[in-house]
């Protein structure tokens, strides 16, 4: 039991000073040359307006919310893009039958071989599932860009703002 604890303990400080080593020789070896560029306050390109403590223009994290759901949902298109492929293969007339079965067992997801050249999926049926996921994917694709639009249509998406060195206000007599 012993010798399972002092491997454990090993392990664990191993792991610390991989951790550690490269963090104390860089404060040692990395030159310390401060400038006002450097010092400065940087927030991701937008410009800064006054202290770096007041509240972060929030329309910035909505342009980072829509490029992270835009991001996420391309990946459904890959499964759509597979089977909307191998239903278009398969609606073709000219296809032969033993590819019609290797296809219909791909799409179907079943082991190769195990499907009967009956049960094969036919031409048409193929066909409506092609149009049932083109169908799919566009409404998937319209609900997308609808977001995208309202987004756009608010202005979230001017998200740096122009500003204008203070000057003189001019008073108007009421």
């Amino acid at each position: 039991m012993t010798d399972l604890v002092s491997h454990i303990v090993l392990f664990i400080l191993a792991g610390i000073g991989m951790a550690l080593v490269p963090l104390v020789i860089g404060w040692f070896v990395r030159p310390n040359l401060p400038t006002v560029e450097k010092d400065s306050i940087y927030e991701c390109g937008e410009p800064t307006i006054g202290s770096s403590y007041i509240q972060f223009d929030l329309r910035y994290y909505t342009v980072a919310l829509l490029f992270i759901i835009f991001d996420v949902e391309v990946a459904f298109f890959y499964p759509w893009a597979s089977v909307f492929g191998g239903a278009m293969q398969l609606a073709d007339d000219r296809l032969s039958t033993e590819a019609r079965t290797q296809i219909s067992e791909k799409l179907l997801n079943i082991t190769p071989g195990t499907l009967d050249a009956s049960q094969a999926i036919s031409s048409s049926t193929a066909l409506q599932l092609g149009w049932a996921g083109l169908i799919d994917i566009a409404v998937f694709f319209t609900v997308l860009l609808v977001g995208f639009a309202y987004v756009w249509k608010r202005g979230d998406l001017d998200w740096v703002r122009a500003y204008q060195a203070p000057g003189p206000v001019e008073e108007t007599a009421a």
